[in-house]
């Protein structure tokens, strides 16, 4: 071996600049909303054609065969007893008209939704043309929707008396959304905080395996539902899937469902995830996304859209949900 000094090239030495970042050992321990982010990907989900196909396919099969069974069960059963037999018979026929009706529930509530998501189209249209002739029939169409409620009586009076004094479509449409709307918003909003209330309870409470996701698909499906009643969409069960899937995609798409300390910054006062409890700072961070939900599902169900100015924040009603519901802020 020899000896000396040796000689090191140092012009290839990569720069300390150019290193990778040190991994961060508390990154994988922030809160991040699993139990949220796991329901929107599932509800944002859109299912293939060919499994849509199997399941079309499947429910067509096993229908086949009940129906067939069913008949060949009644018609056998009068042969052998009459009066018990058509007593069944009666009761298959009465099943099946159960069947038809909640059919037609169902499609009338599909029909309410796609009336609620016109008249909103119309009235941004309205607005963007500055056209009073449209935002009068919006107006119109708006009041026949609520015509049977009764809380909705005062403002349509309201708006009935001060109507005729609006010369432009943007305050005939303001004044509509202030007297129709607004206590709506209220009603939508205390909908929504409630909802995240239960999602961060069970999801920091109760430390069971999928309890937390099926808390928080179960709470926003049902939070979702009484967001479209109130404003008079009342949806049946496709119609609300319908729904949680529209809200879903739109947040999985603006990256709404992303986790940040601004989140929680009305609750907490400061940049404090990372310090939380595991289970604590999940409940909060799924209290938080289902907030977002629910605005998201307010902006969808609303028959026209929120006033510059007027939208609720998920900030705000994070702020009314969670604050005190694990202690008082600052304690």
């Amino acid at each position: 071996m020899a000896k000396g000094p040796v000689l090191i090239d140092l012009t290839e030495t990569p720069s300390v600049a150019d290193a990778p970042p040190v991994p961060d050992a508390q990154e994988a321990l922030v809160p991040q909303g699993r139990a949220m982010q796991a329901v929107a990907r599932v509800a944002a989900r859109r299912p293939s054609k060919l499994v849509r196909l199997f399941w079309w396919v499947t429910t067509t099969l096993i229908g086949a065969v009940v129906t067939i069974a069913s008949w060949d069960f009644a018609t056998g059963l009068i042969d052998r007893a009459p009066v018990v037999g058509w007593i069944v018979t009666g009761l298959f026929a009465l099943f099946v008209f159960t069947l038809l009706m909640m059919a037609v529930r169902e499609l009338a509530a599909l029909a309410r939704l796609t009336r609620i998501d016109d008249l909103r189209h119309q009235a941004a249209t309205a607005l963007e043309a500055v056209d009073l002739a449209a935002a009068r029939r919006v107006t119109d169409r708006l009041v026949t929707l609520y015509a049977g409620r009764e809380d909705t009586r005062w403002g349509r009076d309201r708006l009935e008396e001060l109507r005729g004094d609006q010369m432009d479509a943007a305050a005939l449409l303001t004044l509509a959304d202030a007297e129709l709307l607004a206590p709506l918003d209220v009603a939508a909003s205390r909908e929504v905080e409630a909802a995240a209330r239960q999602v961060a309870a069970v999801t920091a409470l109760v430390p069971l395996a999928l309890a937390d996701v099926a808390t928080a698909l179960s709470a926003n499906l049902r939070m979702i539902r009484r967001v479209a009643d109130v404003y008079g969409g009342r949806s049946g069960f496709f119609g609300s899937w319908r729904l949680t899937r529209a809200v879903m995609s739109h947040l999985v798409a603006t990256g709404a469902v992303a986790v940040g300390d601004d989140m929680l910054e009305p609750v907490l006062g400061g940049s404090l995830l990372g310090k939380l409890s595991r289970r604590f700072g999940e409940g909060l961070v799924n209290g938080a996304l289902t907030a977002r939900v629910g605005v998201a599902a307010m902006e969808v169900c609303r028959p026209l859209p929120f006033p510059p100015g007027k939208r609720p924040t998920s900030r705000g009603i994070v702020q009314r949900s969670l604050t005190g519901l694990f202690g008082s802020k600052g304690a």
